[in-house]
């Protein structure tokens, strides 16, 4: 096996990086700061692996490039900030209705409107969980290192092609910009999910069949397989209907090839819950600060503990429940006026109280911020 490659990277630069290695081949974009690197990147690398780089007019056509360029067979990726991703949500419910598996990078900023291009924000997080209109189940991941962002990167790819459906990365403008020394990973390393095809004969295909898992093979265009792709809900061979058995029957395929297989998807990262009275939840950046203040907060003789959601969406309801059974309080530690924490509230029982720490003024979170949170509560 080679030597390992290690280099320094932003966040930005690293998401290439975890977009290439997991089979990256087509990017569209339109630039918006914190994430233009990305764009920046994938337009000097994608060629040189015979892939393809295109810079859109906007937001919305950005979205409905990778969305058919992943109709075409290729993994298919876009990166943007709060005020493009509200331009791509139309578009994202297309790819969920049509079940089209793609990638799209957030790197947050401050908002509404164009609020704070250069500083960081969380406030994206309920965006990317009921952004699109109607019945919508999303899944969002949120790396909190450069390294993370590689790995998160490459398990948002597998999650979107193993469920055919859209996937957000939930970066931030402090990871995106920051930079560190990291370990590429090498080919092998890491397990890359193709999404499945057909196996039958084209005339026999049907192209939203409901299968047991609810995920349909899905050919690419010019394999010889036709079929209607269309954003209106449809019969299992992609015609629009108006049945209603036939429409309730789509969107529980829509939602349950992805809630039925919710302990797959999410991932949490726990430190020192075994013996905790106290929990730090925490998601993105502010995970390494919640990191660093219960490793400083178990020093000085208290029992705190970190559940950091690497998944967002969906969210570990039952996961949460369980870890903080034993608490006496929690703390939820967001870089917004408050989005997580609504969904702590919904299953952590009444015994334990939940205390929230919010900064919403474009800087970040410090360890030092968390430890007097702590202290106020206990």
């Amino acid at each position: 096996m080679a030597e390992p490659v290690k280099r320094l990277l932003q966040g930005n630069g690293a998401c290439v990086e975890g977009a290439i290695y997991a089979g990256l081949k087509f990017y569209a974009g339109y630039p918006i700061t914190p994430s233009t690197e990305i764009a920046e990147a994938c337009a000097r690398q994608l060629p040189r692996i015979g892939g393809r780089f295109i810079q859109m007019e906007d937001e919305i056509a950005s979205m409905a490039a990778i969305v058919g360029a992943s109709v075409s067979g290729l993994k298919s990726m876009t990166a943007t900030s709060g005020p493009g991703y509200s331009l791509m949500l139309e578009n994202i419910g297309y790819a969920y209705m049509t079940e089209t598996p793609c990638v799209i990078v957030n790197v947050q900023r401050g908002g509404p409107s164009t609020g704070l291009p250069t500083k960081i924000s969380q406030s994206d997080t309920m965006q990317a969980r009921w952004g699109s209109h109607g019945d919508f189940t999303s899944v969002a991941v949120a790396p909190s290192t450069v390294g993370d962002t590689i790995t998160e990167t490459i398990r948002a790819f597998n999650l979107a092609e193993r469920f055919r459906t859209p996937v957000t990365i939930l970066l931030d403008e402090v990871i995106g910009h920051s930079r560190e020394i990291v370990t590429l990973p090498q080919p092998g390393q890491y397990e890359i999910v193709n999404r499945v095809k057909p196996t039958v004969k084209p005339e026999k295909f049907v192209p939203f069949e409901l299968t047991a898992n609810g995920v349909s093979p899905m050919p690419a265009y010019g394999e010889g397989y036709r079929y209607n792709v269309t954003g209106l809900t449809h019969d299992v061979m992609g015609f629009a209907t108006n049945r209603a058995d036939e429409i309730q029957a789509k969107l529980d395929k829509l939602r349950n090839k992805i809630a039925n297989y919710e302990d797959e998807i999410q991932k949490l990262r726990v430190e020192m819950m075994d013996d905790a009275d106290v929990a730090f939840i925490t998601y993105g950046s502010v995970s390494r600060a919640a990191l660093q203040a219960t490793s400083l907060a178990r020093q000085a003789g208290k029992k705190v503990g970190s559940i950091q959601l690497y998944t967002v969406w969906p969210f570990a309801y039952d996961r949460i429940k369980e870890l903080c059974s034993r608490c006496k309080k929690v703390i939820v530690a967001e870089l917004n006026m408050g989005q997580v924490v609504h969904e702590v509230e919904k299953v952590v029982c009444s015994d334990t109280e939940i205390h929230t720490l919010q900064r919403y003024d474009g800087e970040i979170l410090t360890p030092e911020q968390l430890l007097e949170k702590l202290e106020e509560v206990l």
